[in-house]
This record gives structure tokens, sequence and C-alpha cells, in this order.
């Protein structure tokens, strides 16, 4: 092997000659890349006719992989048809071209690491561009700049031009697959991608064209056979890897976005299903006139043959970029021939790769070579965005798949609503029929405290499938299908009816078996209390999930959030004794367990009389002298102001969460110190 590294590929893109056209002779005559929409200026069309088939692409490798998984792969002899449509400019296309592009890592001191060092280069409709490299040389930090997914700690400079303007990437427009599949488990194949075609298509596209899509969408991913299988999660199997990789796809496609982004779509694939995978994706970019970019790690020959374009990386510099069919002879010609019967992306990776370099003087005057230096000249029009479902559409679409989501999981309420019932006839037991006595003040108050604390404070149960869902919801705001308000409300109401139940349920055992009043409007105020103080824990999860996304981190900060408000209800250590700093201002007023307490007192001693203490004072007690002097309660306004000081309270926690989720990606490099994220973001 020579000893110089082989030089960038970077040839100088004309009007008048596509970079990657069959006349550049760089692509030679067997170029698979499609001649470009009509986006592009007549004088870089000309007259060009699709290219043939590559010779590698021949009927030789249909007998290998045919009928997996109810595939049929994906040949593009079989496109001319396509191709051709495409090439009369059937549609709008996505011409996206980056130059001279830098991103920096910044930690809390102002400290800075470069990721990327100056990369170019381009990607066409019908296409499908591959960015490889080593582990940490920067391909998904290059793909999240181009889809404007950088975190608040990495800066970018640099030119990154659609259709040859920079602009903004409207719904519609484009869409981003993660290398992580967040998927609802407890759905089938079929209705999370009906759920997201509702979701994303807009109101004015009939009910039947929006199944029609979906089932287009379904079939040019096969995923016919396992329409009616659960995705599945940690509770059952569900579909395969491969299966899910396809859904992820599927749901971003329903738009037939223009522009998609993939990050890893055959991690976790054995080299048959990665092949099906990205047989289908090719096909898709051929037929739809789609510009796909992905981030591939190591793919096999066979799927390295499916890519029109190579954007090779290493150490956050381009070294070769051009047609995927002569990377290896541009690594030949410059003294890298790649071996017989070897993978060409094995041999390229390996080649490039300095993660291994023995540490001596002499390995480390090789230098690595300069990032390249290109762009293409593009014309178009301004992209506009694409209509949606409308609000409320979207509203009620979430709502039914959030109400299913919530029915199927285990454990989001019903293991919870079976605890609740455990507890409760505990309780009602243990405190069975209170009676009037003296030591009934005590067992009534314990009783009160114990339901509206204790028992709500369980609702951090269905924090980790909170987590999951919220994972969704991420991904699916990030790629425009819906924002904050529609999740919230959506949440909201697909949850009311479990935390009704087991506010009603569970509720109703302890308190006629404890003997508080027996009386129905006594009852409803109890359990619109209870019920209430559920939700309110539920927006205070969804606070503590959008700060800590870590269930386990997320559940002891929001039991020691609990925690501290319980202490300073009014209930362990009365008001009058509370120290003014902090416990009783503003602690002792912001704990929701206050104005539920006081809430519990006022329904159920009011109207009371009660045995006093033997030999003090009276015979008998009221129970407004029990709460006023014993329990210190606030006697200055009724129950249900108590009551609607909750109300607010809830309304108030759903806004917070609001605004957390809208600046927490800038507070997040507060929290990072000097470490920086280069590890997650140079894949």
């Amino acid at each position: 092997m020579a000893t110089s590294p082989p030089p960038r590929w970077a040839p100088t893109p004309s009007p008048s000659r596509p970079l990657w056209g069959p006349s550049s002779p760089a692509a030679g005559s067997d170029s698979r890349l499609l001649p470009p929409f009509r986006a592009m200026p007549p004088t870089a069309t000309g007259e060009a006719q699709p290219p043939a088939p590559p010779a590698g692409d021949g009927g030789g490798r249909s007998g290998t992989h045919a009928g997996f998984d109810g595939i049929i792969a994906h040949h593009p002899e079989d496109d001319d048809d396509q191709r051709e449509d495409i090439r009369r400019g059937g549609g709008g296309g996505v011409f996206i071209t980056w130059e001279d592009v830098w991103v920096t890592a910044v930690d809390g001191r102002g400290k800075t690491a470069t990721i990327l060092h100056g990369v170019s280069g381009s990607a066409r409709p019908g296409e499908v561009l591959a960015i490889m490299g080593p582990s940490g040389c920067g391909k998904t930090t290059l793909l999240d700049t181009l889809a404007g997914r950088l975190d608040t700690n990495l800066r970018s400079k640099g030119d990154i031009l659609i259709n040859g303007r920079r602009q903004k990437l409207a719904f519609g427009t484009s869409a981003y697959v993660t290398q992580e599949n967040v998927l609802m488990a407890t759905l089938t194949v079929r209705e999370a991608i009906y759920y997201s075609a509702q979701i994303q298509l807009p109101d004015t596209m009939p009910v039947a064209e929006k199944l029609a899509r979906a089932g287009d969408t379904i079939q040019e991913m096969g995923l016919t056979s396992a329409l009616d299988t659960r995705i599945g999660g940690r509770q059952t199997k569900g579909i395969s890897g491969g299966q899910r990789k396809r859904l992820s796809i599927c749901l971003e496609i329903l738009t037939r976005p223009w522009l998609l982004f993939l990050d890893e779509p055959t991690s976790g694939l054995d080299s048959a299903a990665s092949y099906h995978v990205m047989s289908r994706i090719t096909g898709l970019a051929a037929r739809e006139g789609m510009t796909i970019v992905a981030v591939v790690h190591q793919p096999c020959s066979e799927v390295f043959e499916l890519f029109h374009g190579l954007c090779l990386l290493a150490s956050g510099q381009t070294i070769y970029f051009g047609p995927a069919a002569n990377a290896t002879e541009f690594f030949t010609s410059n003294g890298y021939p790649c071996p017989p019967m070897t993978n060409p992306s094995d041999y390229f990776l390996r080649t490039i790769n300095r993660d291994f370099e023995l540490e001596n003087e002499e390995t480390r005057t090789v230098s690595k070579p300069s990032a390249a230096d290109e762009a293409i000249e593009t014309l178009g029009g301004v992209m506009l965005r694409r209509k949606q479902a409308t609000f409320l559409t979207k509203v009620l679409v979430l709502t039914r798949r959030s109400f299913v989501n919530m029915y199927r999981d285990v454990g989001y309420y019903w293991l919870r609503l079976g605890i609740y019932i455990s507890i409760s006839l505990c309780l009602g037991t243990i405190y069975y029929n209170f009676g009037y006595g003296y030591d009934s003040i005590r067992s009534r108050s314990s009783m009160l405290m114990f339901t509206g604390g204790l028992l709500t404070w369980m609702a951090i149960g269905g924090f980790p499938s909170f987590v999951e869902e919220m994972k969704i919801f991420r991904r699916e705001r990030l790629n425009g299908h819906y924002g904050v308000s529609a999740f919230v409300i959506s949440n909201w109401l697909s949850a009311t009816p479990y935390l009704v139940l087991i506010a009603v349920l569970p509720g109703a055992i302890a308190y006629y078996l404890s003997g508080l009043k027996r009386r129905v409007d006594h009852f409803m105020y109890f359990t619109l209390v209870l019920c209430s103080c559920t939700m309110l824990v539920e927006g205070l999860m969804m606070i503590v999930a959008a700060i800590v996304p870590d269930f386990l981190m997320g559940i002891i900060t929001g039991a020691g959030i609990q925690g501290i408000m319980l202490l300073n209800c009014g209930f362990f250590q009365l008001p009058s004794k509370l120290p003014n700093i902090v416990w009783k201002y503003p602690m002792f007023y912001i704990s929701f367990h206050k104005y539920a307490l006081q809430g519990f007192y006022k329904n159920e001693f009011l109207g009371l009389v009660l045995e006093n203490n033997p030999g003090v004072g009276d015979k008998t007690i009221t129970g407004e002298q029990v709460i006023s002097v014993l329990f210190e309660t606030e006697m200055g306004h009724s129950k249900w102001v108590d009551f609607a000081v909750l109300c607010g309270m809830i309304v108030a926690y759903r806004l917070l969460f609001v605004m957390i989720i809208k600046v927490v990606d800038i507070l997040k490099p507060m929290f990072k110190g000097e470490t920086f994220r280069c590890h997650s973001q140079c894949k």
C-alpha cells in the first residue's frame, strides 16, 4: 500500500454539465444517477436519457433474496418508466448543497472542539447519497447539520442551500428517521401508520385517499404481512428489527417528503435485512423523486452497490465525494487498490480509520487529507410549506392513539388501579367505621392525609410508560407532525378517564368502609379532589420528564419533589409551627397537598358533632372547632375554593410543561460542564 493518503476528489461543477450526470467524465458510462428534475436549469438537463443500470445489478442477484419477509427486491432496471417520469419533472424536487460547513462543540467554559472541517457536497432528487466513515468522524453531525437539528451546544457555519437558496425546511418537504426506532409498542403496524396519516395529511384530503396513501406506503416498505401485529417492546416481542426500521421510515414518508434524512437505517440488521431495507429506500427515491441522505456505518457489498453517491469522511474531513461506483477506481488510482473478493466499504473504512494507528513518531508524521471544497449551483423556487391536518384533527387523533396506548399498556394505569384497590381495602379495613369518639378525629385526619397525599404519590408508577411516549413526541415534533400544545391537550384528554377511574373506584372502597360522611355530594367532592390530585401528579411528572428523561432518575426526582411538598402541607407540622422562611413561604402555599387536605377537612368535619376529650371542657366538640383550632385550617373560604385552586394548578402545571419544552434545549448546555457530547454526535 502506498504511504501517501488519497487526495480528495473534487471535480469542478459546471452550469452546463451536471456533477453526477451521464456527461460527467467521473461518472463513467455506468452511472446510476438519474437526470435532474425540472428544478434544474434547462442547460443542465439537456436531452440526456436515463442511463443503463450497472452490470452489478443484473438478474444474478434476484434469486438470492427474493421473497424475504414478503419483499420483492428492487432492481434499478425495473424503474425505467419511473425514471422517465422524474426526468420529465413530474413533481417537486429538492437539490441540497452544502459548502465549507464547519461544526464546533462548545462547553460550559467556552472551550471548543471542531467536529467538521469545511466539508462540502450535494444531493439530488431520485438519488441516495450515503455518508460513510469510521466512528467519530462526524457522520451524524453532518446529517443533523443538513437537517437543521444540531444541539444547542454545537455551532455551525457555512452555506447550506435548498434549491440554491438559504431557506428553512418546511413541514412536508423533509423528514428525519433516527437511528433508534422510537415507536409506540402497544399499537399494531396498521394503527401506527393510520394514526400518523391522519395527523400528518391535511383535512382537505378525503379519508379514503389518506387510507390509500397509507396502504401504498405499507406496500412500498413491505409491511403487508405484519399489518395486524403489535410493534412490541419491553413487554411483548412484536415485529422484527427490520420491520421496525421500515415502519419508522413509513411514518415519515406518508407526506411524500422531497428530502429524507436517514440515520443508520441498517443498524442492528443482518446483511439480508439491510439489503432489502436499502433496496426499498432506493426504489422509493427513484419512484417519488426523493432526495435521500443516509448515514451508513459499514454496509455489505450488495447494499453499497445500491448507493448513487458517496460522501466518505475521516476525522471530520472529506476524503471522497462522488459516485459510489467510482470510489474503488479512485482508491486504486491513488495507490490503494481494493483486494479481490473484499467488500469495498470495509476496505475504505479500514484505510481511512485513524483510531487504531500506532502511537509513534513515524505514524504521527502522516497527515490526513484536507476537507473537500465543493459546491453545486442549484436553481429553484422557494419551497412552500405543505398543508397538514388541522389542530383539532391532530388533537382528536392523538387523543385516540394515546387512549389506545394507555389501555393496552398494563403499566400505565391498570397495574396502578390494582394497587390502589388493594391499598384502599387496607385503608377501609384499618379505619373501619370511625364512629364519633374523640379518637375518630385523629383517624379521620390520618385517613384523609394518606388518601390525598401518599395514595396520589404512587402516580409516579406510570412514569416509565410516559417517558416512552415522550420519546415518540420528541421525534414527531422534530419532524413537524404536531406541536407541544396538541400533545399536552391530547394527553390530558386521553388520561382523564383512567384518572377518574382510579380515583372513583378505590376512593369509594376507602370512603364507605372507613365510615366518612355517607352523602352523595360529600362523596362526589371527595372523588373530585382525589382525581384532581392524580392529575396534578401527572402534570408534575410531565415536567420532570421534560427535564430528566431517564425514567429511573425521573422517578427519584418526582418522588423527592412530592416528599418536600408533603412535609409542608400542614399535617406533619401545624402551619403556625412551620419556619416562615422557605417552608411556609413559599412551600406551604405552593404544595397542592395543602389545598387537598384542607378541602378534605372541610368536606368531612363541617357539620359533625364529636365527643370531646374526657375531662376537658364540654362533652362534645364541633367539627368546625376541630379543623380551625386543632388543625389550623384556613376558614376564610369554602372547600370549593380549595378545589378551584387545585384545578388552577393543574392548568399551571401543563403550561409550565409547555414552557419547559420550549426552553430545555437552550438550558441543556449549562448542565453539561466541560463534557463535550462528541461521542454521541460524531457518529
